[in-house]
């Protein structure tokens, strides 16, 4: 007697709902977690649409720079500020400056806002400038231990530059959160209130974005901030020297000066046969500044070093800086001048450059 199908159809069938039943299971998991992501999504969606309303496309916002307290807001830098050419010669000769101070302890800066938040590079730069010693913890990993490192470190810096309360660009949040402009503008301070041996860029400004939020919507605008002035106002009346006296009021002494300084360089410079005429325009490059600091010193300059036939303004600058380099290898202090200053033909600061090697090698024969 043949064996009744009834069995097999009813595992098979048995089966088909197991596996239905398994497959419904998933499917539902999956479909009630992109519903769940959907949900959590258009949640997103919708409360950036109600919160920021007013907000430019074009500002790019950190997700903490919309977390913010009713009345409370947060300032960052525009983006289009953050690529203008003023503002990045700024932070070049703010990151020089720093390196050089702290070269001793072995310190490089290369990025203002990754080097300088955590509150390590400030208290060294202060302790440096100040020669006062922080009560603080050499190495903080925690998020807490920076700020209150960057606490003490800022209110002995507030202290020092006599702010006393008063409103400041920056706070302990700001720097912590690497607010570039609040960093900046500290710097530009200390500077100032140091009369550091740099020549800060005049009238670089940036423009900030200023969120607020009002009855729970952020609302933004946009505000011009000036980081520096002139040389005269930041620094003083100290900072002018006897160039700037000839150049206002003694031009003809200025001519007499540029003589003695033609004759000078021509002196060293004749033997590789060469000869200047023009101070502003024939030193702008950096290579007669270069091939001067060997024969001054008594070495020959490795072609590699340098841009025998610079192409553009970032080699032509490139060889001014390495000149200055030579020129405190041979023990001469770091000029004021800047290397963009000398490339963009500023008279004074090529002639006060030059008048620093004289004064040094004028009596080599």
């Amino acid at each position: 007697m043949a064996t009744p199908p009834i069995r097999s159809s009813t595992l098979q069938h048995g089966k088909m709902k197991k596996d239905e039943s398994f497959l419904g299971k998933l499917g539902g998991t999956l479909v009630r977690k992109k519903k769940v992501k959907e949900v959590n999504s258009l949640h997103e969606e919708g409360k950036h649409a109600i919160n920021t309303p007013m907000l430019p496309a074009s500002t790019d916002l950190h997700p903490e720079d919309t977390l913010l307290e009713e009345n409370a807001e947060r300032t960052m830098l525009d983006p289009t500020s953050r690529e203008d050419p003023k503002f990045k010669d700024l932070q070049r000769v703010l990151i020089d400056w720093i390196n050089n101070e702290l070269e001793e302890e072995r310190i490089i800066v290369k990025d203002l806002e990754e080097d300088l938040y955590d509150g390590q590079v400030l208290q060294k730069l202060f302790e440096k400038l100040s020669g006062q010693k922080l009560n603080v913890a050499e190495v903080t990993q925690s998020e807490i231990g920076q700020k209150q490192k960057l606490q003490t470190v800022l209110e002995a810096m507030n202290e020092l530059l006599q702010l006393h309360g008063s409103p400041c660009e920056w706070r302990v949040d700001s720097i912590h959160s690497k607010n570039l402009v609040a960093i900046t503008s500290l710097l530009v301070s200390l500077a100032v209130h140091f009369r550091a041996a740099i020549r800060l860029p005049e009238h670089v400004s940036v423009q900030v974005v200023v969120v607020k939020k009002r009855e729970g919507i952020l609302q933004t605008s946009h505000v011009r901030k000036e980081l520096t002035t002139t040389t005269e106002l930041m620094m003083g009346r100290f900072e002018r020297d006897a160039f700037d006296t000839l150049l206002d009021h003694a031009p003809d002494k200025l001519n007499i000066v540029k003589k003695s300084l033609i004759t000078f360089v021509n002196k060293h410079l004749n033997k590789l046969n060469l000869e200047v005429t023009e101070l502003e325009s024939q030193f702008a490059d950096g290579v007669y500044l270069v091939l001067l600091m060997g024969l001054l010193e008594g070495y020959f300059v490795p072609l590699y070093n340098f841009y025998l036939t610079p192409e553009n303004f970032e080699q032509k600058v490139h060889n001014v800086s390495f000149a200055f380099e030579l020129m405190q290898d041979g023990g001469l202090k770091k000029p004021k001048a800047r290397p963009e200053d000398v490339v963009n033909l500023n008279l004074k600061s090529t002639l006060r450059v030059l008048y620093n090697l004289f004064t040094s090698y004028k009596n080599m024969d």
